[in-house]
């Protein structure tokens, strides 16, 4: 079952009664209830929220990613749990122990996957993908010729109508801060799953920053980035040049936990689909398997 994802962007007052989420709404005086054992994520978007510590404690202990927006609406804090596998430690002591020549080879993987949905995704929206198809071809251990960012200068130039004139970056002009918001949902849901495997989310396979508390979700994300492009893309399509966040457009960024994917010949919800790559990544490096399971754009 997929966990549900819950938005606040009004005041509300959140506390907890007999394992339920109950959120007060003082705009309209109503009250509802949720299982919090149903929650997956769970997003506080507004500065008159007030959220109980005994609600937060339950909510780490069911490892839901909770997520703090500042005045602007961007995400900018993420609490998980602290002990998210009942082998945590064995599993952690395995990441920590990972060879170089392992983590390499679980990076060219990652890239492959990632310029591979790149294509797929050009291809949908009409757009020639046959560099990137062969390009995905010759990715070398550990992306030594730095194929990642050959694929994203093409990419880039292609995957919004030309009309946008549209450049990559964070504090670009939109539909930049649609992507910058899908991402920080995205990261989020990776780092939720590291955590529920046993891994810890900082450590990653490539990236390495010291103030980086996330580099292996940053990681792990990266083959997913095209999922939320997808979503931009529609969003793009249906608003031209108007692109300044709107709730409706934010509805169709939180979607995404409960978009399908494929993978492995099977198709799921992308929080699933998430939860299984980062199982197959604790798998590698215990030396079960040396494969990581990503989602394959179709």
């Amino acid at each position: 079952m997929i966990k549900r994802t819950l938005y606040f962007g009004n005041p509300a007052y959140l506390k907890t009664s007999n394992e339920q989420l109950v959120i007060e709404l003082p705009d309209t005086g109503e009250t509802k209830q949720a299982p919090i054992e149903d929650i997956g994520m769970l997003i506080l978007d507004h500065q008159q929220i007030t959220i109980t510590q005994a609600v937060m404690s339950r909510l780490l202990a069911n490892n839901t990613a909770v997520i703090t927006c500042d005045e602007t609406h961007h995400p900018t804090g993420l609490f998980l749990n602290l002990d998210g596998h009942s082998l945590q430690s064995q599993k952690q002591q395995a990441q920590l122990e990972a060879s170089i020549p392992l983590k390499k080879q679980l990076w060219q993987q990652t890239v492959m996957a990632k310029i591979q949905n790149q294509a797929a995704l050009l291809v949908q929206e009409r757009e020639q993908a046959k560099f990137l198809t062969e390009l995905a071809k010759d990715v070398k251990s550990g992306d030594a010729d730095n194929a990642e960012a050959v694929a994203a200068a093409y990419y880039w130039k292609r995957v919004f109508p030309a009309f946008l004139e549209f450049r990559r970056e964070r504090y670009g002009p939109p539909p930049n801060n649609l992507l910058n918001y899908g991402y920080s949902i995205l990261r989020a849901m990776v780092a939720r799953s590291l955590v529920a495997s046993g891994m810890l989310p900082t450590f990653g396979i490539h990236h390495r920053n010291q103030y980086n508390s996330y580099c292996l979700a940053d990681d792990i994300m990266e083959p997913y980035r095209p999922f939320v492009d997808k979503v931009v893309c529609d969003i793009v399509r249906m608003n031209g040049k108007f692109l300044d966040m709107t709730p409706k457009m934010k509805q169709a960024i939180l979607a995404l936990p409960a978009m399908d994917v494929h993978m492995g010949g099977q198709k799921s919800p992308l929080m699933n689909a998430v939860q299984r790559t980062t199982a197959s990544l604790a798998k590698c490096f215990e030396g079960k398997t040396r494969k990581i399971l990503y989602p394959e754009f179709v």
